[in-house]
């Protein structure tokens, strides 16, 4: 399958399960697969407004049904992601089949309420227990980052400080690519990012990110030197 090209991002709109075993390995993987609870099909609800308690609300956004997170990633999958890099962070880890952590990275996404307080990635770092505080609740959201059409979007921050605890590899993978928040936080870093997604919306929204992403980076990019003739003194 032919990817697509985007400054130092390669992307392939397929299933990983197909792709992986083409692609040579890289230096880290930083992914966010469907841990297979649901989410999709618990944000997809009805549009309009919800009458509670004798007032109107605003009803919770509506998100496009592809049922990506019917089912998490067999073993099999899980094992083969795992052998394409020497280092690995895997959020939703705790759901997963894999080998005790030393590291795990913790974002206290600061919500109260019913949602989670944090979120696990499970990593193989050699290193301890890290944690990063970033608000995610709805619309509270730091920065006012936008939210894209992923119901489980991560904050392009929480991804760039994983690419930071990772050691910064230079060639980062992310099979599960979603809407490409794990590749905009690679080319705000400068590294090279490979991504699969077999949904096409959200590859669609990841290639329109990581395009952004790429144009404002090259804005900032340093002009080189002019190169200029000196004459020897006689």
């Amino acid at each position: 399958m032919k990817p697509v090209i985007i400054g130092d991002a390669t992307l392939y709109l397929g299933d990983c399960r197909e792709i992986l075993p083409t692609l040579p390995r890289v230096d880290a993987v930083i992914t966010d697969p469907p841990y297979g609870i649901g989410a999709d099909a618990s944000m997809h609800k009805s549009s309009g407004t919800v009458v509670g308690h004798g007032h109107r609300r605003a009803a919770k956004r509506t998100y496009e049904r592809t049922d990506w997170d019917a089912a998490p990633p067999d073993r099999d999958l899980i094992n083969q992601i795992v052998g394409m890099a020497d280092v690995q962070v895997m959020f939703g880890g705790n759901y997963f089949e894999l080998p005790p952590a030393k590291c795990w990275l913790v974002w206290d996404k600061r919500t109260n309420g019913n949602f989670a307080d944090c979120e696990l990635a499970w990593t193989n770092l050699d290193k301890p227990v890290r944690k990063f505080e970033l608000l995610w609740n709805g619309f509270a959201r730091a920065g006012n980052e936008e939210r894209f059409d992923h119901p489980t979007q991560k904050p392009v921050a929480v991804m760039q400080w994983c690419i930071e605890q990772a050691g910064m590899p230079e060639t980062i993978l992310d099979p599960f690519m979603g809407s490409g928040t794990t590749g905009v936080a690679a080319v705000r870093l400068g590294r090279k990012f490979v991504g699969i997604e077999r949904e096409p919306r959200y590859f669609d929204i990841a290639c329109e990110r990581i395009t952004n992403a790429q144009r404002q980076e090259s804005l900032f990019q340093p002009e080189a030197p002019k190169a200029e003739q000196i004459g020897l003194a006689l």
